[in-house]
């Protein structure tokens, strides 16, 4: 009865990250035949992939400004344009509209990001819901969903144009659903004048350690095919369930991750997932076969998947009520640094030493977390006196 309740309040977010997960499961699975496409290396690709992040990044600076002005629809607009924008990379041949193409993933992806996640932490503040984890779930499984059949199609030999343009549309038939009578997203921008509340760390923090779980996600997300089919020497098929794996995996463990943060508390979660998730890093890197890096996969994906949503809880839990929506804003933009600027920055390792130590980077950076974690839940003691 209780999951009937929170999947029906989180119904418009719930769409949202599907769509979101859709199509980045696609583009990761579609990755070397894109690749093939433009005739590029692996730095190369890197590179071509840099105008996503700047436009990410700004999309997120203007996110407040634009969720204020565009009201009960923001969400919905967002998640059409993104739709929209991802049937783009696979009908540009020519190299240098490439990231073009690119940009405009990048600035949809980074306005909706902003977006859905301030949007859950309102419904979570509004009906008293844990609805974090189960909205990043549901990226997980589209995600998953997404690399699944990717992988069917490019084993028919459908090209990326034929494969990313069916994505979409399934993405825009699913964004559809996140249209709601009044949805509103409450806190996104300061009151005039400069007057209101001040963030504080809470986000800097919060967005710190979500940065570097989604730079370990992007690790296995946007590279795993690669790493499988290239340097395993797997099939397309076999490339294209590297990211299934990781994204399963996560979908699973972000729907028992609410009952794990009441059972062990959040900052012991957050610890305990960034060791395990670094685990499955090193397997991941070391694997000598694809079921082997599977396993690493699966590993990385059981630890990883607590962290961004935990993490994005406590920044909407303990921020204050009129900043709520900013807060949440701040931290989605500290973040995704780490899910932006993490697969061309990975790219480049990749081309230079190897895929192999992309994944060993990913798993060093999981260490930080040991460190903020601890620094975050003194914040939050220093608030609660």
């Amino acid at each position: 009865m209780s999951m009937m309740l929170s999947l029906r309040a989180a119904r418009p977010t719930i769409a949202a990250f599907s769509v979101m997960g859709i199509l980045w499961g696609s583009f990761a699975a579609i990755l070397p035949d894109l690749k093939t496409m433009l005739g590029v290396d692996e730095t190369r690709l890197g590179m071509l992939m840099l105008f996503t992040p700047i436009a990410g990044v700004v999309a997120m600076l203007l996110a407040p400004r634009i969720g204020t002005a565009l009201g009960r629809v923001a969400l919905p607009v967002a998640t059409v344009l993104m739709a929209l924008a991802f049937a783009l990379p696979g009908q540009v041949q020519i190299l240098w509209l490439f990231p073009l193409a690119m940009l405009c993933c990048g600035a949809a992806t980074g306005l909706t990001d902003v977006l859905m996640n301030a949007r859950t932490a309102q419904i979570e503040h509004e009906r008293g819901l844990h609805l974090m984890g189960l909205s990043h779930a549901a990226y997980s499984f589209g995600y998953a969903g997404g690399a699944i059949a990717t992988g069917v199609m490019r084993g028919a030999e459908w090209s990326p144009a034929m494969v990313l343009g069916t994505m979409a549309g399934v993405a825009f038939v699913v964004a559809i659903m996140t249209i709601e009578r009044d949805g509103r997203i409450a806190g996104l921008r300061a009151p005039k004048g400069g007057g209101g509340p001040g963030l504080g760390m809470l986000p800097v923090l919060g967005g710190g350690m979500v940065l570097v779980a989604f730079l370990t996600e992007n690790a296995a997300e946007s590279w795993s095919a690669l790493h499988i089919e290239q340097t395993l020497g797997g099939s397309p098929e076999q490339g294209s369930m590297g990211p299934a794996a990781l994204a399963l995996t996560m979908g699973f463990a972000r729907l028992a991750g609410n009952g794990l943060a009441e059972r062990f508390g959040p900052f012991r979660l957050l610890k305990g997932g960034a060791v395990i998730a670094s685990i499955g890093a090193m397997l991941a890197a070391t694997a000598v076969s694809p079921p082997m890096a599977y396993v690493g996969f699966v590993v990385m994906g059981i630890g990883a998947s607590v962290i961004a949503p935990t993490v994005f809880s406590l920044v909407g839990r303990l921020g204050p009520d009129e900043a709520r929506g900013r807060a949440v804003a701040r931290a989605t933009l500290f973040g995704y640094f780490g899910y932006f600027f993490g697969p061309p920055m990975l790219g480049v390792i990749a081309g230079t030493f190897g895929l192999r130590y992309a994944f060993v980077f990913a798993a060093v950076a999981l260490m930080l977390i040991l460190v903020l974690a601890p620094m975050m839940a003194a914040v939050a003691n220093r608030q609660s006196k």
